[in-house]
C-alpha cells in the first residue's frame, strides 16, 4: 500500500536508463528542492511506485525490461491522478500521440534543458495545487460536473476521465453554447507558455469524447452534451436538447 499523498518536499520517481541522463535529472531536481528517486527499469519503477506516492512521474520510455509506453498504462490505470510526464528521443508526431494517449500529461523530446523541465514542472504543479472556488455542480441533461469535487456523472454512474479531460470537459462545461479557440483551451488546461505541440489537445480531447460515448452506451444516457469541433478555431459543447 502507498504512503500518503502529497509529501513535502515533492516527490518524484525518475525512471531513465541511461546513467548520464538519470544522474542529471537526479542532482538537477534535488539541488532545486524536489525529493528525486531514480529507477533504472520499468519493473523497479512500478514496485517504487505501488509502496511510495509519487507526485510526479519522469518517464523515460526506451527501458531496458518493459515498454515505458505500458508502464504509463499501468500506472494511469492504478493511479489517475498521476502527473506523468514522459522523456523520450522520438520526435515523430505519432510517437508523441501515443504517448499521450497511454496516460501522459505531457512529454518533453531530448535532449531539452533542466530549465525547461523545471518550468513545465512548476506550471502543471501550480495548476493542480490551486484550489477552485466555490461552484455549484453543472448539469448538462444526463451529465453532471462538479469540478471542485472533479466528478464526472452520467445517470448518477460515475465517468471516468484522466485528469486532463476533466480539465478540459470543466472548461467547456463553463461556456457551453460557445465557441472556445484552442489557444484559450491550451492556456486554461496546460499552460499559457506551453510550446509543444498542440495535439496535446486533439489526443484529450479524442479520449474525452470516446468516455462520453462510451458513457452513454453503459448508462443508456441519451441527453448528454456534444462537442463540435470548429475547424480553423476550436471547439463549443453543445447543451443536449431539450426533454
Amino acid at each position: 500500500m502507498r504512503t500518503s499523498s502529497l509529501p513535502s518536499p515533492v516527490r518524484v520517481l525518475v525512471v531513465e536508463d541511461d546513467d548520464t541522463i538519470g544522474r542529471h535529472l537526479e542532482t538537477g531536481l534535488r539541488g532545486n528542492g524536489y525529493a528525486p528517486t531514480w529507477s533504472r527499469t520499468g519493473r523497479s519503477a512500478l514496485a517504487e511506485a505501488t509502496h511510495t506516492a509519487y507526485d510526479v512521474l519522469l518517464l523515460d520510455l526506451g527501458l531496458p525490461d518493459v515498454d515505458g509506453l505500458d508502464v504509463a498504462r499501468m500506472l494511469r490505470a492504478r493511479f489517475p491522478e498521476q502527473l506523468i510526464v514522459i522523456l523520450t528521443a522520438r520526435t515523430d508526431d505519432i510517437d508523441i500521440v501515443v504517448g499521450l494517449d497511454a496516460g501522459a500529461d505531457d512529454y518533453l523530446v531530448k535532449p531539452f534543458s533542466m530549465t525547461v523541465l523545471l518550468a513545465r514542472l512548476r506550471a502543471h504543479l501550480r495548476r493542480r495545487s490551486v484550489a477552485p472556488p466555490a461552484q455549484e455542480p453543472i448539469r448538462l441533461g444526463d451529465l453532471l460536473l462538479d469540478i471542485p469535487a472533479r466528478r464526472c456523472s452520467a445517470r448518477d454512474v460515475e465517468v471516468e476521465l484522466r485528469p486532463k479531460e476533466f480539465e478540459l470537459l470543466a472548461v467547456l462545461a463553463q461556456h457551453v453554447g460557445e465557441a472556445v479557440s484552442r489557444e484559450t483551451l491550451m492556456a486554461d488546461v496546460w499552460d499559457e507558455n506551453w510550446f509543444g505541440s498542440t495535439k496535446t489537445l486533439d489526443v484529450t480531447m479524442a479520449g474525452l469524447r470516446r468516455r462520453l460515448a462510451d458513457a452513454s452506451a453503459a448508462t443508456g444516457a441519451t441527453a448528454l452534451p456534444l462537442i463540435t469541433t470548429l475547424r480553423g478555431h476550436g471547439y463549443r459543447l453543445e447543451p443536449p436538447p431539450a426533454p
